[in-house]
């Protein structure tokens, strides 16, 4: 169930929570970076904090040759660093201060044990609940935006709140709040679909209201630049979902053109005209009808 705009997050009676005013970002990758550069550009009232435990990474992210290129990225890098955009090793500190915390680290393939080859590792994933929650002296909005197999949230949510130092007593002015806010930007792209991005998603749970007023937070510094009508907020497992599904679309539209190339190859036919003629019906469209070999689709799962 999607449901629609932030506005009917909060119903009845409703105390909101203060507006976000530092936010941590775990991971200094393609997912972290053009993400944290884009609301630091477009909230300079918010500090931040860019956090990894890479420190050549953490270092080369301050200075003129950035760890990777994505067209429009340094001039709006420059314009905010040191401003409210900060980069540092010190997650701990970083996770403390902040207000929620944005956990942009990878999802790579279990190589050993059982479903090897396949399966997802969510070491880094477990790995960093377990460091929110010894830094935390507050409970905190944490937000994924990696790729994730579905139901990570719930398993954060445990491992956060098995962890907690936070006395019991101090709940009392908020509760852990994990959502979901997947990455579909381009990589090679990712500044104009940060900029301008054809839809937000924000997973919550359900009939939780802290964790509603938790999404209302987040929704609400994408509606600084975003419009309302692109921010969707779904239930977190849908959220976490839509986004494996959508790389597995792209992905397939991919294999399907390359394995049409393969045929025009027997038959004399031409793949650019194909691709073209099923490309203006409008039911398919023109976008990733290229045959492209090996190369990828572009999207972002991780870094």
């Amino acid at each position: 169930e999607v449901f629609g705009s932030p506005a009917v997050l909060c119903t009845g009676v409703c105390t909101l929570m203060a507006p976000v005013k530092s936010i941590c970002v775990i991971g200094a990758g393609h997912v972290g970076v053009p993400h944290a550069v884009t609301v630091a550009s477009k909230c300079p009232d918010i500090r931040v904090t860019v956090v990894d435990d890479d420190a050549r990474k953490i270092k080369a992210w301050g200075s003129a040759r950035l760890p990777f290129f994505e067209p429009g990225m340094q001039p709006t890098l420059e314009e905010v660093r040191g401003v409210n955009l900060f980069f540092s090793t010190d997650i701990a500190a970083a996770i403390a201060e902040a207000d929620m915390v944005l956990v942009s680290v990878s999802t790579p393939v279990k190589e050993t044990g059982a479903n090897a080859g396949y399966a997802p590792d969510l070491q880094h994933w477990e790995a960093i609940a377990r460091k929110i929650a010894a830094a935390s002296r507050t409970p905190k909005i944490i937000v994924e935006r990696s790729t994730v197999p579905v139901a990570t949230a719930d398993t954060m949510t445990a491992v956060i709140r098995a962890n907690s130092t936070v006395e019991r007593s101090s709940l009392s002015t908020g509760e852990w709040v994990v959502l979901s806010n997947p990455e579909f930007a381009q990589q090679g792209n990712a500044m104009l679909c940060q900029a301008s991005p054809e839809r937000v998603m924000i997973g919550v749970a359900e009939g939780d209201k802290h964790a509603e007023e938790a999404a209302r937070a987040l929704a609400a510094i994408y509606e600084r630049w975003v419009p309302k009508s692109r921010i969707l907020l779904s239930d977190l497992w849908s959220a976490e979902l839509s986004k494996m599904v959508a790389d597995a679309f792209l992905a397939q539209r991919i294999s399907s053109i390359n394995s049409i190339s393969a045929l025009c190859e027997r038959t004399g036919a031409d793949v650019s005209e194909v691709s073209h003629a099923i490309g203006v019906d409008t039911r398919i469209g023109r976008k990733y009808l290229q045959a492209r070999g090996m190369g990828r689709y572009g999207e972002i799962c991780g870094d």
